[in-house]
């Protein structure tokens, strides 16, 4: 345990539901510091990482700020062009997400989320105390992908190279939830995680 909280890696592969899981963990009154938010907060105008980004990667910036999309389609179809991109990205999240934990301390919240993609991958999960993955049915994850903004097969396929497979998420993870019946049994499902860490945290304080 992380001090006075229980820390939850929360992850799962594209479409899997793992975004409706932290906004119903939220509902729950769970604290969760979603990754993917704050790197979409930096790219903003005027957002810190912003002139960096257009510096090595020209014409990727507007007056909404960074092209996701065309970011996108430059880094996927690039390892090292990736691999600049995190080096741009991960130090400026791990500063968010430092302070993200600070407050919680302060707030003196039991449980805590940290939304992670790739947790795993990234062995992120060394950080938290427990992970909880959010999985569906292979067909369901695909439809929820293709139905997406700039989405295509090819896009598609390369996000899934980069993610270690479901299978194996299910295997490591302390807790899995399924989202393939609707936010209702995704719902029952992290109460029921969150019953057990309560428990856990009460045996440990």
């Amino acid at each position: 345990m992380r001090g006075r909280f229980i820390v939850i890696g929360l992850t799962g592969s594209i479409a899997m539901g793992k975004s409706t899981a932290g906004h119903l963990l939220k509902m729950l009154g769970v604290p969760v510091f979603d990754a993917d938010a704050a790197v979409h907060h930096l790219m903003k105008p005027g957002g810190e990482i912003c002139k960096l980004i257009e510096e090595r990667f020209p014409g990727v910036t507007n007056r909404q700020g960074v092209d996701r999309q065309k970011l996108g389609n430059i880094v996927f179809s690039d390892p090292n062009a990736l691999k600049d991109l995190e080096y741009i990205i991960h130090p400026r999240t791990r500063s968010l997400r430092e302070m993200f934990l600070l407050k919680a301390a302060f707030q003196r919240r039991p449980i805590v989320a940290l939304d992670i993609p790739l947790l795993f991958e990234s062995n992120s999960e060394q950080m938290c105390d427990v992970s909880l993955v959010v999985s569906a049915p292979k067909f369901l994850q695909k439809q929820r992908a293709m139905a997406r903004p700039g989405m295509n097969e090819k896009r598609f396929k390369g996000i899934l190279e980069r993610q270690m497979p479901d299978a194996e998420k299910r295997r490591r993870a302390d807790h899995v939830v399924y989202s393939g019946l609707g936010k209702r049994e995704t719902l029952r499902g992290l109460v029921k995680v969150l019953k057990v860490l309560k428990r856990s945290r009460r045996r440990h304080v």
